[in-house]
């Protein structure tokens, strides 16, 4: 069971002040927009956030005093979250290191090829790789090549399914498609059983979803829909349409069109369905455009029960997510997608531009790109680096099971552990670590509380000779004559340790 933390709701902050404190660590009584935009990025609240944007048009001024602060906080909470370290992943600037390391590795492997079934594919350069995270709180980070664009290909069939969910239930869909893994090909001449698509991450499926979605549409008005829920997905980033590719795909679609007809021959598809347009829908959705930065979003929004991050709305049910993600983890990575589920224990979804999204349920949506792929057709890096991750960070969905393990929660905080809050800010003295008291005592942490002999965060600051902690304690006006258990004062353990300028601070006053 991973550890919660408390909403900004649900412990309101007993010193706004303290908070201030951690952004003017000039004691100048103002601070920037800048210098707030700064100590946000560093918890993983970007500037181009949608949330912090609406901060910035109801401010009004190039700087911020004490009582536009607290009135700032009051409208947004989530700056207050941010800086209290109470995201979902708290501790963000060292996760981002983490997974910077996990890129630059995995970026040294140069094995594989890209597709070649069309030119538009077989031309992208191969060593391209980048990587997006975003959480269901909208902390983001990216790296390397994440704002050049790739077709989405096989990565939009997880949306497709869930829009045919949203629109027509979970019986209606289910009754044109299975939810097995074929343990075939992606676009083998095969139906199960009942003479329908295994699934619909397989070709076949994805053409039998797009069937199903809004027919009472004209094809131009269809292909709007789906492209404005990329846009809705990508908080308002539109994605672009690759013409040149949708063309190739259309002139070299002779399996696909093997699988419509095949599957007409069953009477897998709706009555009065057109196989043409059903196809060519298909083919557009393969060709709509993003980034790895976008990309990151959409897999949130899954990781998010179907509601955006950023943008607070509801995109899918969340009982269609639930399903959805429960493919993806069968179903998701092609015919590797058993040796996926049981390797990385993550739900997933692949396609041939190199594309592939990640969702980390209630945590993350990590995106990859890298056009390289495996002879299953995978992205070779993509999937490496989910390996990787998983080798480091307790993400596999049954890594709850395992008694003893050496992988990191990153969703702890800084110190989480046996500590309580007190403990953390004793800690934090004796570490030296000034921006962690702040934040504890702006949630409320009693700085003169002590430990068991009696030593309070003064104390074990003046013993590890931290004199920024010391003088901080100092202006918060700590009890200094506190004695422990064996009768010491901070000022008396400074003499003892012989600690010459942290004798003329505590004698001061």
């Amino acid at each position: 069971m991973q550890p919660s933390f408390p909403s900004s709701a649900e412990s309101p902050l007993s010193d706004p002040q303290a908070l201030f404190r951690l952004i003017d660590r000039h004691g100048r009584g103002f601070f920037s927009l800048e210098e707030l935009q700064l100590a946000l990025a560093a918890e993983g609240i970007l500037p181009d956030d949608q949330r912090i944007g609406r901060l910035m048009q109801e401010s009004g001024e190039t700087r911020i005093d004490a009582t536009q602060w607290e009135e700032l906080l009051q409208r947004h909470h989530i700056v207050q979250r941010a800086l209290l370290k109470e995201l979902v992943i708290p501790e963000f600037a060292a996760f981002r290191q983490s997974l910077e390391e996990i890129f630059e590795e995995t970026k040294k492997n140069e094995k594989g090829k890209v597709a070649d079934y069309i030119p538009q594919l077989a031309r992208v350069d191969p060593d391209q790789f980048a990587v997006s995270v975003c959480t269901i709180d909208g902390q983001r980070f990216s790296l390397g090549d994440a704002s050049t664009n790739f077709c989405l290909q096989s990565t939009c069939k997880p949306v497709n399914y869930c829009l045919a969910m949203d629109e027509l239930g979970e019986e209606k869909v289910h009754s044109h498609v299975g939810r097995e893994p074929s343990g075939r090909t992606f676009n083998e001449l095969s139906l199960n059983n009942d003479g329908l698509p295994h699934n619909p991450l397989i070709n076949a499926g994805a053409i039998m979803c797009l069937s199903l979605l809004k027919r009472e549409l004209s094809p131009a008005d269809r292909f709007d829909y789906v492209f404005d829920t990329w846009r809705r997905l990508c908080a308002g980033h539109a994605p672009a349409f690759n013409n040149a590719v949708y063309l190739s795909e259309r002139q070299t679609a002779d399996r696909n069109f093997a699988l419509a007809y095949f599957m007409r021959e069953k009477k897998a598809f709706p009555p009065d369905t057109d196989l043409i347009e059903a196809l060519e829908f298909y083919f557009q959705c393969c060709s709509i455009e993003s980034c790895t930065h976008h990309l990151a979003l959409a897999a949130a929004t899954l990781a998010n029960a179907g509601i955006n991050p950023l943008t607070d709305e509801e995109i899918f049910d969340d009982e269609t997510v639930q399903h959805c993600m429960s493919l993806m983890l069968t179903c998701g990575m092609y015919d590797f997608s058993g040796e996926f589920a049981f390797r990385i224990g993550l739900p997933a979804k692949s396609g041939v531009s190199g594309a592939l999204f990640l969702v980390v349920p209630n945590v993350m949506g990590i995106s990859i790109w890298s056009p390289r792929l495996d002879k299953i057709g995978n992205s070779v890096r993509g999937v490496e680096f989910c390996e990787r991750l998983i080798e480091r960070y307790n993400f596999h969905l049954f890594d709850s099971l395992t008694r003893e393990t050496a992988k990191i929660n990153p969703r702890r905080r800084k110190y989480e552990g046996e500590f309580h809050r007190h403990i953390h800010l004793l800690y934090a003295a004796s570490c030296g670590d000034l921006d962690e008291i702040k934040r504890l005592e702006a949630a409320g942490a009693d700085l003169n509380l002590s430990d068991y002999d009696g030593r309070t965060a003064l104390h074990l600051a003046v013993a590890e000779n931290r004199p920024e902690v010391v003088a901080y304690l100092l202006s918060r006006q700590v009890d200094r004559t506190k004695q422990d258990r064996w009768g010491n004062t901070p000022l008396e353990e400074a003499r003892r340790l012989e600690f010459a300028a942290l004798v003329g601070l505590l004698a001061r006053g």
